[in-house]
Order: structure tokens, then C-alpha cells, then sequence
């Protein structure tokens, strides 16, 4: 990603900056995409899908099926960089395995979903403005 969505995303002072991790960590993304822009956007807009519908689905289903959605959700989040997420996923994770409350553990994952979704489609936005300029 460039700068340019990096401080536009993250801007100085934002959380990324006071000791929190950016809701997608994007130096990661990009190792893992080997630089290959396309393929950002492409995984970026694939996650913010399967978080859309894991969330519906988690609303759904018993704590069991919960917990393996959260698993998987884990996972993903993991492999973009989207570190908050996954932590929240994981936390949700032991909350329903031990049939615990989920309701505050669903929200806190809610509410980090909402903020790597916002900052995917920041970032698409301004890939989609760059490329315009371009041409």
C-alpha cells in the first residue's frame, strides 16, 4: 500500500501510533501478497465479505458453531494483518467453547470488524482514485 493510504487510514496521532496496531496492518499484507497489488485488494475485499457473513452467521447458531466461525475468522484476520480482529475472534472463541456470555465478547468482535471494514474500504477507495488519476 502507499504512503499516501497509510496516512490517510492511519493518520499520526490515531491509535496505530499510540502503542495500538492499525486495523489492517498493511506492511503485512503486503509480505504476504508479495507486494502484488491485485491481490491486496483482491484478499482485502474477500475478508470484508467473510466478515459480513460470519457475523450474520454467528447470530444464528449455538455457541458451538460460534466458536468454529470465530476460529476461522481468527485465522483469516491473522493472514491479512487484521490483528484486532483476530484477537477478538480468539477471545470469542474461548468465550463460547466455555459456554460463558458471548453477548460482550460478539460485540467487542463487532466492533473491530466495523473498524477493519471501514479502513478495507478506505483503502479500495483510494487504490480506485489513484488508478482514476492515472488514466
Amino acid at each position: 500500500m502507499t504512503e499516501l493510504s497509510q496516512q490517510l487510514v492511519f493518520p499520526a496521532g490515531s491509535a496505530s501510533t499510540a502503542g495500538h496496531e492499525p486495523p489492517i496492518d498493511v506492511g503485512h499484507l503486503g509480505r504476504i501478497t508479495q507486494g502484488e497489488r491485485s491481490l491486496e485488494f483482491q484478499v482485502l475485499e474477500l475478508f470484508d465479505r467473510q466478515c459480513e457473513l460470519m457475523l450474520i452467521r454467528m447470530h444464528e447458531v449455538a455457541p458451538e458453531g460460534i466458536a468454529s466461525l470465530a476460529h476461522t475468522l481468527t485465522g483469516s484476520a491473522r493472514e491479512i494483518g487484521a490483528w484486532r480482529v483476530a484477537a477478538a475472534a480468539e477471545a470469542l472463541e474461548r468465550t463460547a467453547a466455555g459456554t460463558r456470555e458471548i453477548g460482550i465478547a460478539l460485540d467487542t468482535l463487532n466492533d473491530a470488524v466495523i473498524e477493519a471494514r471501514l479502513a478495507i474500504c478506505a483503502l479500495l477507495r483510494i487504490a480506485s482514485l489513484t488508478a482514476a488519476a492515472r488514466n
